[in-house]
């Protein structure tokens, strides 16, 4: 089992850049004949990847992404902020303009995010995508979209599907 490593992000999107292909066109394929159990390996390569990765050297999530607030998100977030709901929307989010318009993040990367050391200043009260991300633990169907999406932006997601391609894919 490797021991957990600080993540070295600009290594990371090289690496990621040079495979991502080919991990889309393998969660594509396992996404439509999916092996009996997946579900279950799933979860073992999981605690795995949580043992060999340190999202504190990382964050890039929290620099290229931005979660999707929904109201209680907001109403949480604004009380703990000590603002009203619509100070803390002004502020800090923006709706989108096309399909649910949800509200995101104005900014990139996210406000609360401290870069010193990759800490949320709002942990405790953080949205409900940053408490779930990068869904690893999902039912794999419901989220395989979702796997090809960050497989090149999160360190975690790129380890839990290359050790699908090696343990998964043959069994």
């Amino acid at each position: 089992m490797s021991k957990m490593q600080p993540i070295n992000l600009r290594s990371f999107k090289q690496k990621a850049k040079n495979t991502k292909n080919s991990m889309r066109r393998f969660l594509t394929k396992i996404a439509k004949e999916a092996p009996r159990g997946l579900d279950k390996k799933i979860a073992v390569l999981e605690k795995e990847v949580w043992q060999e990765t340190d999202c504190l050297t990382c964050a890039n999530c929290c620099k290229t992404m931005t979660p999707t607030f929904t109201n209680a998100d907001m109403k949480r977030i604004a009380k703990h902020l000590k603002m009203s709901l619509v100070d803390f929307q002004t502020k800090w989010l923006k709706q989108e303009r096309s399909g649910d318009r949800d509200w995101v993040n104005k900014t990139e990367p996210c406000q609360f995010l401290n870069l010193k050391d990759n800490k949320c200043s709002i942990y405790e009260v953080r949205p409900a995508d940053c408490a779930g991300f990068p869904h690893l633990s999902k039912k794999f169907k419901d989220y395989d979209h979702v796997h090809k999406q960050n497989v090149d932006l999160c360190p975690a997601t790129y380890k839990l599907v290359e050790k699908m391609m090696s343990r998964v894919n043959g069994e």
